[in-house]
């Protein structure tokens, strides 16, 4: 039988761990109304694993609850929590390249810094002062505690597996594999194991309805992940109000939700968005007809009645601009991997033509440099010697009227697009630009900027910037 259990016994301590997880769920009801819709979204289903979640179902091991009940009742409350934490910031949401080692202790260290501000009497504080260490000399370098943040500051330390597995024992409170089983590393979208993981989910509501006490647990992997950043969102709204009674208690909470809702951008696709139409020599596949072909040459021997097309049109960069602000407090090594990065997307898949008329334009409140890079060998050497020139005000108007100049003077054939690399806010133009213009911010500290209905805002962090290996 299923878990070392006859069925009649399995059966009992599966009904009795229940009211003891349901217990926990109505102690953090009366200690955070504003988590409401969280605390009761959570499906049980009894499982082999200790206790965990996918985001949809909370799986349990009914030995498990009952003997860590015994032990120390608060340890299920806060455990319960701490699962309901990991779904409210959709750390199961995995990336198939994440480091799985790091991303669990990054998720629990964000989890457990967020709880102990929450700081519940209801559930079991035992546990913090071997957290104490870590949290300190994080607190030194990571300046917003989320998993995200966290991750990338622990995976530059170079810490080996065993470290990370030691480091991550004081704020495990439960198990994460059925994330990596529901986002497809060893199951599948509806949670059902492939042999190569656990899978215990049904996805179906069919194959544990005994068990869902709080709906059906019916959710694919997308679902899951929509569902809870609405909860999310909810939250955030509901604890903009709770915060102002709570003080300095949901700080990092506030932090973390705030991060997870910034908008995410991919800068490789934005950057595509500029590309242009520009006629090449290349066959036209697409275009080509074989039937025709292959009929002329079956009827005439040598003689097909359709030639392929010269010419394609393929979406290429050629009159581009890259604006740089030199007004704050972007150093010049990021500026250079902001330049980089663009660069080397640009000649992915064939996004340069041959000759290219590339402006980098740097500016504070007046024009400071104009670099023109007409080739791949310029652009090379550019990067190699290139220097920060400026550090006044920042006024953004002075490179959109330098631009405007250029074109007057058929500097560009067809200029289409205009990147302005910022690290903060300026002074915009009245105007809307005849050209697609994107205001590129740097910022770390989730803020938000507002920028003119015509152009398109995109907001990187350090971590962007990075060429990964």
């Amino acid at each position: 039988m299923p878990f070392g259990m006859d069925s009649q016994r399995q059966q009992k301590a599966d009904t009795l761990a229940k009211q003891i997880i349901g217990f926990s769920r109505n102690n953090l009801f009366l200690n955070l109304r504003f988590m409401e819709n969280a605390l009761s979204r959570l499906v049980l289903k009894s499982s082999p694993i200790t206790i965990g979640t996918d985001g949809r179902y909370l799986y349990f091991n009914s030995e498990f609850i009952l003997r860590k009940f015994q032990e120390n009742s608060p340890s299920i409350t806060r455990m319960y929590l701490h699962s309901v934490l990991h779904c409210i910031f959709q750390h199961f949401y995995v990336s198939p390249t994440i480091d799985v080692n790091l991303w669990d202790l990054s998720c629990d260290i964000a989890v457990e810094q967020m709880l102990r501000e929450l700081d519940l009497t209801c559930v079991d504080n035992s546990c913090e002062m071997g957290q104490d260490a870590l949290l300190e000399y994080l607190s030194q370098n990571v300046k917003y505690m989320t998993a995200e943040k966290i991750y990338y500051f622990l995976s530059s330390q170079n810490f080996s597996d065993d470290r990370i597995v030691a480091m991550r024992a004081p704020f495990m409170q439960d198990d994460h594999t059925v994330w990596y089983d529901f986002a497809g590393r060893g199951g599948d979208d509806n949670g059902n194991g492939n042999g190569n993981g656990g899978g215990y989910g049904d996805g179906d509501g069919n194959g544990d309805s005994s068990q869902n006490d709080y709906g059906d647990g019916s959710m694919s992997y997308q679902e899951a992940i929509e569902t809870w950043k609405k909860i999310s969102e909810q939250i955030q709204v509901d604890l903009e109000t709770f915060s102002k009674n709570r003080g300095n208690q949901a700080g990092h909470f506030m932090q973390n939700l705030q991060a997870l809702h910034r908008e995410k951008y991919d800068y490789t696709e934005f950057l595509r968005k500029f590309a242009v139409y520009g006629e090449i020599m290349k066959i036209d596949e697409d275009t080509f007809d074989y039937n025709f072909y292959t009929y002329g040459m079956n009827l005439y021997g040598n003689m097909p009645l359709i030639e392929p097309l010269e010419y394609k049109d393929a979406k290429r960069i050629r009159d581009f601009v890259i604006a740089i602000d030199t007004s704050g407090s972007v150093s010049g090594k990021l500026v250079q991997n902001f330049v980089q990065k663009t660069y080397n997307i640009l000649k992915q898949q064939e996004s340069f033509f041959n000759k290219v008329n590339i402006h980098i334009i740097q500016c504070d409140a007046n024009i400071q440099e104009d670099v023109k890079i007409t080739s791949q060998e310029e652009f090379d050497n550019y990067l190699k010697t290139m220097k920060l020139h400026g550090f006044g005000g920042t006024d953004f108007r002075p490179v959109f009227s330098y631009v405007e100049d250029l074109i007057q003077k058929k500097e560009f054939t067809d200029l289409r697009g205009l990147l302005y690399f910022t690290d903060g806010c300026g002074v915009f133009p009245e105007h809307q630009t005849p050209y697609q213009t994107a205001f590129v911010f740097l910022d770390d500290d989730y803020n938000n900027y507002e920028v003119p209905v015509w152009a398109m805002r995109v907001i990187l962090e350090t971590s962007d910037l990075e060429e990964k290996d």
